[in-house]
């Protein structure tokens, strides 16, 4: 053991300082002085990563991963510790355990410009040794399910992005609604067109409907942007798109409230959409509406306010370069085939074409959600709406 009281040395930072420059000369007297720095400072991340490096010198791994383990332990994201133990774990063979920790220093490490150039080697090292390892895991998977006849073609979707997330190769987006969370619904981004057998006869009626926008584009009345600003509301940009004409709406029902004139203009569009069971809360609900959206407009990713409704697209104009990606999924919309979604989830939308999109817009009811339960969030919603007017604040 190092004598401390032998010497004038008695801060844990020359301890410190001695000890790493011991460490190639004399492991031992290295390991003595780092091991008193632990006694005088026992939080110091830089005494114990010493000391591991003393012990691995020595031989001693047990003790050296036990320092490793308390380096870590007062510092997560000490890189040097974070590479030793990826190394070790390389070195046992234990290839799911080191590509944790070569990850791990990967995504914890500083900017690379700010690292030192032996440090940014060993992030990049890290960083392909990684891959190497999430690969081999990846191939180690696949193989297993392709024994009990998986194939990511035709088996089954909801397992297929399971897996996916599992890979780091989908982020997992959960609900996040801005204003009132229902608990216990399933979360799901996307609903399938089969499950809502009302919708294939209001696809059928898509040429109709199309024409009766196309006279909406053609007369360029009534139409006004998506977003637009409230002087009862902090100004908000949305992507540059707050009052910009380049994502407007047409509406037909906004706010639960039939736009009579628009309305009118859209005979058949109002009569297709009858049969929907449209979500309903007075003053809020639903919006029916033709949505537009110009050549190279991108909607920024955001979230809807409530996850007691589904919001549905049915295509119209659907140029080259345009899709709806909501959460960890994207999908082109297709002219006459509905797009059904969870807007509580990231979502975003764009128009890289040089044409213009339009879907017809509407938001229904969540399938899941009992008669009861949707008189009570609408009647919920109904009374947040009446606070607002009563106080002069709209608590959408």
């Amino acid at each position: 053991m190092y004598a401390v009281g032998a010497t004038s040395i008695r801060t844990p930072a020359e301890l410190i300082r001695l000890g790493a420059g011991a460490l190639l000369r004399d492991p031992a007297e290295a390991r003595g002085m780092f091991e008193e720095a632990t006694r005088q400072t026992p939080a110091d991340p830089g005494a114990w990563y010493g000391l591991a490096a003393a012990c691995g010198r020595l031989g001693d791994h047990e003790a050296a991963q036990a320092a490793l383990d308390r380096t870590l332990e007062i510092d997560p994201n000490h890189l040097p510790a974070l590479l030793k133990k990826a190394d070790y774990f390389a070195a046992l063979g234990d290839r799911r355990a080191a590509a944790a920790f070569y990850q791990a220093a990967v995504n914890r490490a500083p900017p690379r410009e700010g690292l030192p150039s032996n440090l940014r080697t060993e992030v990049a090292r890290a960083e392909r040794l990684g891959g190497e390892y999430a690969k081999a895991f990846e191939d180690h998977l696949e193989a297993g399910l392709r024994q009990v006849g998986y194939d990511p073609r035709a088996s089954s979707r909801r397992f297929a992005q399971g897996l996916d997330i599992l890979l780091g190769r989908r982020r997992l987006y959960g609900q996040s609604p801005s204003a009132f969370f229902f608990p216990e619904l399933p979360q799901r981004q996307f609903y399938e067109r089969q499950e809502f057998p009302w919708l294939a006869e209001l696809e059928a009626r898509t040429a109709e409907i199309r024409n009766e926008l196309l006279a909406v584009v053609r007369e360029d009345r009534g139409l006004k942007p998506y977003v637009r600003s409230s002087a009862e509301r902090p100004p908000k940009s949305f992507g540059g798109l707050a009052d910009n004409p380049d994502w407007s709406a047409f509406f037909l029902i906004e706010d639960g409230r039939t736009m009579a004139d628009n309305a009118t203009r859209c005979p058949a569009t109002m009569a297709a959409l009858a049969p929907v069971p449209l979500a309903s809360t007075p003053g809020r609900t639903p919006s029916v509406l033709f949505s537009l959206l110009k050549p190279g407009t991108r909607i920024p990713p955001h979230t809807g306010m409530v996850n007691t409704r589904l919001i549905c697209h049915l295509p119209l104009i659907v140029p080259p370069g345009c899709a709806l990606r909501v959460g960890n999924e994207t999908r082109p919309w297709r002219i006459g085939e509905c797009l059904i979604f969870d807007d509580t989830f990231e979502h975003e939308a764009w128009n890289d074409s040089d044409e213009l999109r339009a879907v017809l817009l509407f938001d229904i009811w969540r399938p899941e959600l009992s008669l009861e339960e949707r008189e009570l969030a609408s009647a919920l919603l109904m009374a947040v709406s009446s606070f607002g007017a009563e106080t002069g604040l709209d608590a959408r």
